[in-house]
């Protein structure tokens, strides 16, 4: 008996290690609602008195903003949702760069059906969106 359980005290120091990592490193809870995702929704376009939160909505079927710190530590907040292009309906993402301070907005990268759009595609579409 005496040696069943200091097997069974070996067994749980590795499965505890994993439990640990699991817990800091595993799948982590979308961020869907901070301040830099409001900053975003309420940034305009320049030229333009539409918020970005309006413009995509207006566009787009089911919106989802997403927040998310790259590993550089960049904040990014991703817009996701089915919008309209070349006269479809495609899953699109679009990322927004925010500085710490929260004073500039930069276009980051956008995908439509999950394939890297070029940045004058990603303007043009940004743009096209935001005219009254």
């Amino acid at each position: 008996m005496g040696k069943l359980s200091k097997r069974n005290i070996l067994w749980i120091i590795p499965i505890g290690i994993l439990g640990v990592f699991w817990y800091f490193y595993g799948p982590q809870k979308d961020i869907t609602d901070n301040e830099y995702i409001t900053y975003v929704k309420n940034y305009s376009i320049e030229n333009s008195n539409k918020s970005l939160e309006t413009a995509l909505a207006s566009a787009c079927q089911n919106p989802y903003w997403l927040y998310f710190e790259t590993q550089k530590g960049q904040d990014v907040v991703e817009f996701k949702g089915e919008c309209p292009i070349n006269n479809k309906e495609a899953k699109v993402n679009v990322q927004f760069l925010v500085d710490p301070s929260m004073t500039n907005v930069k276009y980051g990268a956008m995908l439509v059906d999950n394939k890297m759009q070029e940045e004058s595609h990603r303007d043009n579409f940004l743009l096209a969106l935001t005219k009254d």
